[in-house]
């Protein structure tokens, strides 16, 4: 298999000098872990007493990792990157609401975002995650089987009736849609209510797409036993695969609550299973399955791309995406796309300030996985050189 992803002219070819420095200086930022948690603390202290930072946050880490403040202000990116064959996925990233009327607020900027994908072709997903749309305590009652108070269930019902909505829109408008994964202990109510919405909307294909973290060692069976429910009952499986994004606070609670980690051991464990899950997903890719990859791992990209040529799946078949991050892992994303890939950014989007929740999340996440930072920065670096011996 050709080694694709060390091309740096392509991979940068939409930075310019100044936002090719600026990626530099933050992933310098992201290598160190003290610094981030200062950043973090620093963030959240500015937003809580409303210091005038809003326009340094838009200038630096804001507009290297999102796409804009609102939807319309994300149409420049999207185009931009779409002159290179990258797709994008709008994420409208605002978390932590908790009252009925932000939840409606979100059910209503999915269906734009939805809208918006229905009328261009460089927006091929719409994405949600539950708890935009539902309190988290619900999704672990219900999924504890726990009984609700009539109360509980009126606003469950309304979180019900929200997944109804944004999936038969999605359907409607034939505009893939992914629900992302959250915390093990919300997520069997969310895998139940995803997989009800696959049954009623992804007959003819998927449309509806759950997400697996595969940094979970029981989610390859899980895979596995979704794909013989969809063969009984005859509708199709989409899956958004990725390893994980809450993996300290997954361990954290497991041993706070004394019950054994839903976490693999190991990063290897953790790779295998990601590895195996999209395995099987590409060997039964025209046997009722639909694969987002969502991964910034090259060693994995690799071995996807093999399968795709021994399995003699075609490079755009739509039944296979490729998947990173808006402002990280370029060499991976374009190499891939000039090479006649299917592959979307996901673009988070929102009020500055709302959206800062999820960069810090974005930061850590990266200071925590071994070799990604230095990997970026490595990529980065090289690129600028070149430029400079032009």
């Amino acid at each position: 298999m050709e080694k694709i992803f060390n091309n740096t002219e392509v991979a940068f070819s939409l930075k310019n000098n100044a936002e090719l420095n600026r990626a530099n200086f933050l992933f310098k930022m992201i290598s160190h872990p003290t610094l981030v948690k200062m950043g973090s603390s620093l963030a959240h202290f500015a937003i809580k007493y409303k210091l005038p930072v809003e326009g340094m946050i838009r200038k630096t880490v804001f507009d290297h990792f999102c796409g804009g403040v609102n939807e319309e202000d994300c149409l420049s990116v999207v185009d931009k990157m779409y002159t290179k064959k990258v797709s994008s996925v709008l994420d409208y990233s605002v978390e932590g609401k908790e009252s009925e009327e932000q939840f409606d607020a979100a059910l209503e900027m999915t269906l734009k975002t939805i809208e918006f994908a229905k009328e261009r072709q460089a927006i091929p997903f719409a994405v949600f995650k539950p708890t935009g749309v539902g309190k988290f305590d619900l999704f672990v009652k219900k999924g504890e089987n726990a009984e609700f108070t009539p109360q509980e269930q009126f606003a469950w019902n309304k979180i019900v009736n929200r997944f109804d909505i944004i999936c038969r829109t999605a359907y409607e408008k034939d505009v893939f849609l992914l629900i992302d994964a959250e915390e093990s202990w919300m997520q069997d109510a969310a895998d139940d209510l995803t997989l009800d919405m696959m049954r009623k909307y992804n007959k003819e294909k998927a449309i509806v797409f759950n997400t697996a973290q595969t940094y979970r060692w029981d989610r390859f069976d899980y895979i596995k036993e979704i794909h013989q429910i969809g063969l009984a009952e005859g509708f199709h499986i989409g899956l958004k695969v990725v390893r994980g994004a809450y993996m300290e606070k997954e361990r954290e609670r497991a041993q706070e609550k004394g019950y054994p980690s839903p976490i693999c051991a190991t990063k290897a464990e953790t790779d295998e299973t990601f590895n195996k899950s999209v395995a099987y997903m590409l060997e039964n890719i025209n046997n009722k399955m639909a694969l987002f990859a969502g991964t910034h791992n090259e060693d994995s990209s690799y071995m996807m791309m093999r399968m795709m040529q021994e399995n003699n799946i075609s490079h755009n078949d739509e039944k296979m995406w490729f998947g990173q991050l808006y402002g990280m892992s370029d060499n991976i994303s374009y190499n891939l796309a000039k090479h006649n890939y299917n592959v979307a950014k996901y673009l988070p989007f929102g009020p500055v300030f709302d959206v800062v929740p999820y960069l810090i999340r974005r930061a850590e996440e990266n200071t925590s996985v071994a070799g990604q930072t230095n990997r970026e920065l490595t990529l980065i670096e090289t690129e600028i050189k070149r430029r400079r011996l032009k």
